[in-house]
């Protein structure tokens, strides 16, 4: 962490931070080892204790350090998990989505084809409990006084349920983005055309098919969610453009 050029005033706690998790990605510093005390790190990078607590701070929001009071406390490398990842993940997603304006077809694209590559694991390794997470919100779908706001929820919990059921943590935290916050997209761009009914017929296809161990049909029921996702949101396009034309004569 030595030989650091700081910048501005400003720039300072983001290249402390920066440095001391480049340490900890590069394996010099290893979980659960303390770091430094703020006064070390401050002569170290030659700044003030304030801005070493800053960049302290930083590296805390991305879980990478935990603090611990008293005589044998400090600042340790924390052991990130994937689940403390993942809200990051759905964050950053949520993030680039929305600054980036992905259009809908980039966005369904990926989130379908990532999604896809669960479902062989999904139909071998499913468990009761993801088997139950999936047909409890097939029948909350159902219920007719659900709002559109608890059904698109459930639609996500449907759908991370699916992804969990792969057991593979990696896939996981790699599609919590995709599924929380690409579908959340797709969701509030089709709630107002879409039908219930045939969505909730899908779900139940494709926990069906996971439930026999059979992946090719799983994967045949999120093909055709996909199609009819993607032509949904043409036929929302179609009715805008018809609208702006009518205003426009």
């Amino acid at each position: 962490m030595k030989g650091l050029k700081l910048g501005t005033e400003g720039e300072l706690p983001i290249r402390i931070a920066a440095a001391i998790r480049d340490a900890i990605i590069a394996g010099r510093l290893i979980v659960d080892q303390r770091l430094p005390s703020e006064q070390e790190l401050a002569e170290q990078f030659g700044v003030s204790r304030p801005t070493v607590r800053e960049a302290l701070k930083r590296l805390a929001a991305q879980s990478l350090i935990r603090t611990q009071r008293g005589a044998t406390g400090g600042a340790f490398v924390n052991r990130l998990s994937y689940e403390e990842a993942a809200g990051q993940q759905i964050t950053t997603s949520t993030l680039l989505l929305s600054m980036n304006a992905v259009d809908f077809e980039t966005a369904c694209e990926a989130r379908y084809a990532l999604e896809r590559a669960c479902v062989p694991f999904a139909a071998e390794r499913r468990k009761p409990d993801h088997l139950a997470a999936m047909r409890a919100e097939i029948f909350r779908q159902g219920q007719p006084g659900l709002s559109d706001e608890g059904f698109c929820a459930s639609d996500v919990a449907f759908h991370r349920a699916l992804v969990d059921a792969a057991g593979n943590p990696v896939l996981s935290y790699q599609l919590a983005g995709a599924v929380e916050a690409m579908q959340p997209l797709m969701n509030m761009i089709t709630f107002t055309a879409r039908s219930r009914e045939r969505i909730v017929a899908l779900h139940a296809g494709i926990a069906d098919a996971i439930e026999v161990r059979n992946a090719n049909a799983a994967e045949t029921c999120l093909a055709d969610l996909a199609a009819y996702t993607a032509e949904l949101a043409a036929d929302i396009r179609a009715q805008r453009r018809t609208k702006q034309a009518d205003a426009g004569t």
